[in-house]
C-alpha cells in the first residue's frame, strides 16, 4: 500500500436507514439495558440516535454478555460500534476489538471475514467512511 492510500474505516451510517426503509432506533433499542430501556422511553416515538448511541456507549455495553461468541457476526459488529460511540475503525482494529469481545475462534472475526460481511450487509447500515 502507498502512503496516498487511505486505509478504509468502517461505521454506522446513520444517513443510510430512511432511504433503506430501516429504522436505527429500532436495531439500537434492542441492544439497550433494562435501566437505559425505562429511562428512555418516549411516548409514541423513536429515541433519537445520539441518546441511544450515548446510552450503549457509557452504560449498556458495559454489561456482561453485550457482545458474546453466540451473536452472528454482523450484530456483534454493529454492537462494536454502539460500545464505540460509533467511531470509525479500520478492519485490522475491528477484528481485534472483536476477538477480544466474543473470545472465540479468530477465523470469524479474521480482516478477510470481516471485510466480505461488511461490503455485503444490507440490515446494520455498515459503511466505509467516505473520502
Amino acid at each position: 500500500m502507498s502512503p496516498d492510500e487511505v486505509t478504509p474505516r468502517w461505521f454506522i451510517d446513520l444517513d443510510w436507514y430512511q432511504p433503506n426503509h430501516r429504522s436505527f432506533s429500532i436495531l439500537a433499542e434492542r441492544c439497550l439495558c433494562a435501566d437505559c430501556r425505562e429511562r428512555l422511553q418516549v411516548e409514541g416515538g423513536e429515541i433519537p440516535a445520539e441518546e441511544l448511541l450515548v446510552a450503549i456507549k457509557d452504560c449498556c455495553s458495559r454489561e456482561p454478555g453485550f457482545i458474546t461468541g453466540e451473536l452472528p457476526i454482523l450484530e456483534s459488529i454493529f454492537r462494536l460500534f454502539l460500545a464505540n460511540g460509533n467511531e470509525p475503525l479500520e478492519l485490522e482494529e475491528l477484528s481485534k476489538q472483536l476477538s477480544e469481545w466474543r473470545a472465540g475462534n479468530p477465523y470469524r472475526t479474521s480482516v478477510e471475514v470481516l471485510s466480505r460481511l461488511l461490503r455485503s450487509d444490507q440490515h446494520y447500515g455498515l459503511r466505509q467512511v467516505a473520502g
